[in-house]
C-alpha cells in the first residue's frame, strides 16, 4: 500500500470514530429524561417521590419498593445491572402472581452505550438508561 492510500484509510477511520463519539455523547440521557418516564410508568405504584406510596399501592397485595434506598440496601453501591433487570422484567421472569410488571418491551427504542459497572459498554434502550439515571439520582445517602 502506498502512503497516500494508508493516510486515506486512517483519515476515514478517524473521522468515523469522531462521528460515532459525537453521537454517543449527544444521545446519553439525563436524570430529567428519566423522571418523565418514572411518572408515566412507575409513580402509580411507587409514588411521585418513589418511596412506595403510589395511589395503586394499597390495592396491589405487595408493597412497592422504596426506590430511594436501593443503594443503601446494597451497602451504598447502586446496582445498575440489577436495577435494569428489574425494570426490564428479566430478573423476575420466573415469578408468578402479582408484582411489578415487565416494562422491557415498553421501554425499547434507540440504544445508547451503557457501562453497568463491568467496564463494558453495552447497547441499552435509551429510555431504560434514562429511567436508570433518574433512579440513581434520587438515592438517599445515609
Amino acid at each position: 500500500m502506498n502512503g497516500t492510500m494508508k493516510g486515506g484509510i486512517w483519515g476515514i477511520s478517524a473521522a468515523g470514530l469522531l462521528a460515532l463519539g459525537a453521537c454517543m455523547e449527544a444521545a446519553m440521557p439525563e436524570p430529567a429524561d428519566g423522571r418523565a418516564l418514572f411518572m408515566e410508568y412507575c409513580a402509580s405504584c411507587h409514588g411521585t417521590t418513589a418511596v412506595g406510596n403510589g395511589p395503586m399501592a394499597a390495592d396491589l397485595g405487595v408493597t412497592p419498593a422504596d426506590l430511594t434506598h436501593i443503594a443503601a440496601r446494597r451497602g451504598g453501591a447502586f446496582p445498575r445491572a440489577e436495577v435494569l433487570s428489574m425494570i426490564d422484567g428479566y430478573a423476575r421472569s420466573d415469578m408468578s402472581g402479582p408484582g411489578m410488571p415487565e416494562f422491557g418491551e415498553l421501554l425499547k427504542g434507540d440504544e445508547v452505550p451503557l457501562d453497568t459497572g463491568d467496564g463494558i459498554l453495552t447497547p441499552t434502550p435509551r429510555k431504560m438508561v434514562a429511567l436508570l439515571e433518574y433512579l440513581e439520582s434520587i438515592q438517599v445517602t445515609e
